[in-house]
């Protein structure tokens, strides 16, 4: 996983052309000017997903891992805990093709994701995303989908 803020996003990019580009679209798009939803860049090889919503407490919030996509993961406004561990050290059901989802459970760390603030989180990151700091809390949120081999993205 990498958390950092919006403004260092441009020294990320070479970890591969197409997380290169969605952290472009990251830093050159108005993200409060956009609809919530899906909204393509390339495809399903690279695409974002705006949402408003209330964060939730912790007993509320599944841990989720996904095979076909790297997250990117952008409060545009508000924050919210993030927790993260890597796959292998949880319980992990099975893997749902259909929604790229692998469910889990066990204990992981907690970072805040802050407004500005991004973490990209590769297939082996699994992640606990809108949880309440102390209380819910209005959240403006951005996931870029990022292929982790295009050729798999039907």
């Amino acid at each position: 996983m990498v958390l950092d803020h919006v403004s260092h996003a441009a020294q990320y990019g070479g970890l591969s052309p197409l997380l290169q580009r969605a952290l472009g679209y990251l830093t050159s798009t108005d993200w409060g000017r956009r609809a919530t939803g899906r909204h393509d860049f390339e495809g399903d090889a690279l695409f974002a997903i705006v949402s408003d919503y209330q964060t939730r407490p912790e007993p509320e919030v599944p841990w989720e891992a996904h095979r076909r996509y790297i997250d990117v993961q952008y409060v545009h406004s508000g924050a919210e805990r993030l927790g993260y561990a890597d796959l292998a050290t949880l319980a992990a059901g099975p893997y749902d093709e259909t929604r790229d989802l692998v469910p889990a459970d066990g204990v992981g760390t907690w970072v805040t994701l802050a407004a500005g603030s991004f973490a990209i989180l590769w297939p082996h990151d699994a992640h606990r995303p809108g949880v309440a700091i102390e209380e819910p809390a209005a959240v403006r949120k951005v996931v870029l989908k990022v292929a982790n081999d295009p050729s798999l993205v039907a």
